[in-house]
């Protein structure tokens, strides 16, 4: 039996009071452990649909389906968050606890698990990421490049199967570049990554998705 995609929208519309149609007519299919690029103009909707995707933005039309399962209400969009989790563009919107640690273990106790088995997941991840020393800092004392390692790895504790990073190298230097590349391309998750960094959606995505006018065009990646 084909195993069914990870994520999968049809006909997903959305319009903006001011802007107008943004989105018409989406259809995105996600496997496991496939990597896409989304590119696109600024204002074309690209992290409309992310947040979209998460229910952040309330789903005006179209379906969303987790493993085949349809996704409509709030409830139903708590459960794909533990699936699905979603990488903001500014690292600061992300990150709002007293220390580094605690903004790891954030998403684990939300999860249920007892705050000594939150630290001990988040060490762990911490330790994956080189970011250790940086347990008891806070988060708006760290670099840049810094900042952006601590989102995903607040977002991979939860253990997703898909990644949505929203720029992911945003404000990032040559070398905070190449140490999230070398981390990503060593996960197993699949990811939907919105960049205009050329060489890294190159680098990373196996399939690159145009978003223009409101409409998905798919061109072949490397």
């Amino acid at each position: 039996m084909t195993k069914a995609p990870i994520l999968c929208v049809n006909n997903l519309s959305h319009t903006f009071t001011q802007s107008g149609k943004v989105l018409d007519n989406i259809c995105l299919s996600i496997d496991e452990g496939q990597k896409l690029a989304l590119v696109g103009a600024n204002g074309a909707g690209k992290s409309t649909l992310l947040q979209l995707l998460v229910g952040l933005i309330a789903k005006q039309s179209g379906d969303i389906l987790l493993r085949g399962k349809a996704i409509s209400s709030e409830a139903d969009f708590v459960s794909l968050r533990q699936y699905v989790g979603l990488v903001f563009q500014d690292a600061d919107d992300q990150l709002f606890c007293p220390s580094v640690l605690e903004d790891v273990m954030f998403g684990p106790l939300n999860q249920g698990l007892s705050v000594s088995e939150a630290e001990r997941v988040a060490l762990q991840i911490l330790e994956r990421f080189n970011l250790s020393h940086l347990a008891q800092r806070i988060a708006s004392e760290l670099s840049g490049g810094e900042k952006r390692l601590l989102t995903v790895a607040c977002v991979l504790v939860m253990q997703p199967c898909l990644l949505l990073l929203d720029e992911p190298t945003n404000g990032l230097d040559n070398q905070a570049k190449a140490d999230l590349l070398s981390l990503l391309q060593g996960l197993d998750q699949a990811m939907l990554i919105i960049s205009h960094d050329q060489d890294f959606v190159e680098q990373l995505a196996a399939k690159v998705l145009t978003l223009e006018n409101g409409q998905l065009k798919y061109a072949e990646g490397k």
